[in-house]
């Protein structure tokens, strides 16, 4: 079984809701991160098999198959596939493991994987009417966080709990204290404010015009 190895690593900032991010579509960043790991690396783009990407929200300007929108806006051929992976959290890292997974089996040597979002761009939704011309009111959903359109058999079945919900419902079953949750939220961060003014993201992390 080949082995794999990541050859390089490089990302936007992480920008805060309506920050100063909020103005870029997130099709342009993805493209951005390509280009940029291609000026990088020098590495030729038709030599890479397949592009994975995650993307949790997919709602907007990130629909359909944005991992093959960033690879096209980016310069890759348009022989090169792109593939989006979503399984809400973590689908980035889903992403590269699915590359590993590739190289593993002998699909091919060359392969990214990453991930983008931005719910400062996620619009608001509204559903089709089921016949035309309807009376009445329509709910606009907020694609930003949670569920949307949920299905009433399912809610039934497990609940559509958001996700701060379901920290309330872990700690039902873990009882880790709040005091716990803040005091590693504290360190988390301090970690990466050290790790901020050392310059150890320095390589890592790319501007956005």
């Amino acid at each position: 079984m080949p082995n794999t190895v990541i050859i390089d690593a490089v990302r936007t900032p992480i920008g805060a809701l309506g920050g100063v991010l909020a103005k870029v579509r997130p099709d342009d960043l993805g493209a951005l991160v390509l280009r940029a790991l291609l000026d990088r690396t020098g590495l030729d783009p038709a030599l890479v098999e397949e592009i994975y990407m995650g993307c949790a929200n997919q709602a907007g300007e990130d629909n359909r198959n944005v991992a093959r929108m960033c690879a096209l806006l980016a310069g890759f051929p348009i022989e090169t596939p792109a593939v989006t992976y979503n399984r809400l959290c973590a689908s980035g890292l889903h992403a590269i493991v699915q590359a590993a997974r590739a190289i593993q089996a002998g699909d091919g040597d060359i392969y990214i994987g990453g991930g983008l979002e931005s719910m400062s761009r996620a619009p608001y939704s509204v559903p089709k009417a089921e016949n035309g011309f309807p009376f009445g009111n329509l709910t606009a959903w907020d694609t930003t966080l949670g569920w949307r359109y949920p299905n009433a058999q399912l809610k039934e079945m497990y609940g559509n709990d958001s996700m701060g919900e379901t920290a309330e419902n872990i700690w039902d079953v873990t009882h880790i204290s709040r005091e716990e949750q803040d005091r590693f939220a504290l360190q988390s961060h301090q970690r990466a404010i050290t790790a901020i003014d050392n310059g150890k993201f320095h390589d890592e992390i790319i501007p956005v015009e």
